[in-house]
């Protein structure tokens, strides 16, 4: 590349000039010269401090960082064989933890021949659902995967109920 467009370390626009004087102009500022926009015709640089600039950049990524929000998932762990009693405690956590905005992974775990009665699992996941349904809706519906069943909730009401 024998020309860049030039930016100077104090906004001043050099235009076209050739890349030994840019290098020049960086190394009399006591800068150095950094390739901004490599694919432009002619390629963008700019005189800057380069250390600075990378300090920025990471500054800049960080806070955006901070922006993004976490969706923490929690787990509620069942058998086939959990009692009615023992399910609506695991419930009630549930829905703490909907109303928190996080997102609930409903698990039943198979021991054993259990593993020959699903539906008994998914009818629980069903009673679970519709207990729920009034803060959260089946992101992931019922499935297997290898001896445990598992379904996720997420936070907000089920769309086909608030529409009726």
């Amino acid at each position: 590349m024998p020309e860049v467009r030039l930016i100077g370390h104090d906004g001043t626009n050099y235009d076209v000039v050739s890349t030994d004087r840019a290098r020049e102009i960086a190394r009399e500022a006591g800068l150095d010269l950094v390739e901004v926009s490599p694919t432009a015709r002619p390629p963008v640089c700019r005189v800057l401090d380069y250390g600075k600039f990378l300090y920025e950049r990471q500054k800049k990524e960080k806070e955006a960082r901070k922006q993004q929000k976490q969706i923490e998932i929690k787990e509620v762990r069942l058998r086939p064989k959990t009692t009615e009693h023992h399910r609506s405690f695991k419930v009630r956590d549930a829905r703490r933890w909907l109303e928190e905005g996080k997102k609930v992974k409903v698990r039943v775990r198979f021991r054993g021949r259990e593993i020959q009665y699903p539906e008994i699992a998914r009818e629980d996941m069903m009673e679970i659902k519709d207990e729920l349904a009034d803060i959260a809706h089946v992101e992931v519906p019922p499935s297997m995967e290898g001896r445990t069943m598992l379904m996720i909730l997420a936070p907000g009401a089920d769309e086909k109920k608030s529409k009726s």
